[in-house]
């Protein structure tokens, strides 16, 4: 198994998980582009529930998705650092933002997710699954 701990800048939040990941996917679309503060995020999907923090309380932004539902942008509140999305369209996953990770050199993107908003300065590594918006999540 992954060794799955990190946090924010500032150490203030920390967490743990205690599952394998779903998958790994990089997202291009606007929103993550603005959240990360570049051409896209990248996230690994956890099972809901197997995400423990500790330290601060996390602030959150409420989004909305295409798919009309919320989306939930799960943030330390001192320092900013993005650490999670928990997306009503994908009730079963949470998306850890991997930036966050500890140690995230085991990181293996699967799949690029809105491909179609990507800019195109970003190129993506050879080889990974390109959806042009988001796939079924479940």
């Amino acid at each position: 198994m992954a060794k799955i701990e990190g946090g924010c800048l500032c150490g203030a939040v920390r967490y743990r998980a205690s599952a394998e990941p779903l998958m790994t996917v990089v997202c291009q679309c606007t929103h993550c582009q603005s959240t990360s503060g570049g051409p896209y995020s990248v996230m690994v999907a956890l099972p809901k529930g197997s995400l423990e923090f500790s330290g601060e309380a996390l602030a959150t932004y409420v989004d909305t998705g295409t798919s009309g539902l919320p989306v939930h942008r799960r943030f330390c509140g001192k320092c900013g650092s993005p650490l999670v999305t928990d997306a009503e369209a994908a009730p079963n996953m949470h998306f850890l933002k991997t930036g966050s990770l500890d140690d995230a050199s085991w990181v293996r993107p699967q799949a690029a997710i809105w491909c179609e908003s990507a800019q195109p300065w970003a190129p993506l590594p050879e080889g990974l699954a390109q959806v042009p918006q988001n796939p079924a999540f479940g």
